[in-house]
């Protein structure tokens, strides 16, 4: 199984969304906040070109924000990524 880590901030309704439908499905992921994080918002938007959040990663994959990860899961897809060889770090 290849680990799902979601890059979140307080206040943010759409981490929670992201959060919340992982639980729902039963997928293990590890949530860090941004803001115990200061110096990761570079390291973020270097990684995805992105400065929004929720920002969701499944192995070294950029998945994307909560409208990514739904669509993702509503096509099937989410299961089997997650389920995927780990192959990519």
């Amino acid at each position: 199984m290849r680990a799902v880590t979601v890059y979140t901030g307080s206040f943010c309704g759409y981490c929670q969304q992201v959060t919340s439908l992982l639980e729902r499905r039963g997928i293990a992921y590890t949530e860090v906040s941004v803001e115990d994080h200061p110096d990761l918002w570079e390291k973020l938007l270097a990684r995805s070109g992105r400065r929004t959040l929720p920002q969701v990663y499944v192995g070294e994959r950029y998945i994307g924000g909560a409208a990514e990860l739904a669509a993702l899961d509503r096509s099937g897809g989410l299961t089997g990524l997650i389920q995927a060889r780990n192959d990519d770090g």
